[in-house]
């Protein structure tokens, strides 16, 4: 799962939402220096992962990138995929419109920036101006996202090549990603409820 499943399975309230998205970016222990609400956004994140990386539908997924070109950024490539399955097909998760949804966010990360680690602080305003939330939603917009991730890695993580596979197993990577989403969506929302009480 990339940024928008994130955001997306930490429900509605902003604070969780940060937690979740700058969870990458908090180590160890560190997350009790923020607030409850923003520590619930940082385990639900991490667990959100551990469930994601252990599913064997996310596993077989992978696999069909595994042993090609990507090595290592398999795992990155897919949560990309997913967040692509996501966005093309935001209606049936969300009644508000995905560019609304993404320029709501916007805001919240704007109005929460200085609290945030200074790592996301650096991602945000790229994030905004390239409208990252709404560019998953085509192969065209998310080609360019993993172009850029290219460029990061010196080319190392082959990225950019990574849209012809999706294109390739389209139809079986969107049927998983269906498959998969109906079960995070319920245990995240647990996961939700339980650190939340």
């Amino acid at each position: 799962m990339n940024f928008l499943a994130h955001i997306y399975l930490s429900g509605e309230d902003p604070e969780v939402q940060i937690g979740n998205f700058m969870a990458d970016a908090v180590k160890g222990n560190s997350y009790r220096n923020f607030n409850p609400k923003v520590q619930s956004g940082i385990l639900l994140h991490r667990f959100i992962d551990s469930y994601t990386d252990a599913h064997p539908v996310f596993r077989k997924s992978k696999s069909r990138l595994h042993g090609k070109q990507f090595g290592h950024f398999s795992g990155v490539i897919m949560d990309l995929f997913y967040d692509h399955f996501l966005a093309a097909n935001w209606s049936e998760f969300h009644s508000k419109p995905l560019e609304d949804y993404a320029a709501e966010f916007y805001q919240v990360i704007s109005q929460y920036k200085e609290t945030t680690p200074e790592r996301t602080q650096h991602l945000i305003p790229y994030m905004i101006s390239q409208n990252w939330l709404l560019q998953y939603q085509s192969i065209e917009g998310l080609n360019t996202i993993l172009g850029q991730m290219n460029r990061r890695t010196k080319g190392r993580s082959n990225m950019d090549q990574a849209a012809e596979e999706l294109q390739k197993y389209y139809h079986l990577f969107e049927m998983e990603f269906f498959d998969f989403f109906k079960m995070i969506q319920k245990e995240a929302s647990a996961e939700l409820n339980r650190l939340t009480i």
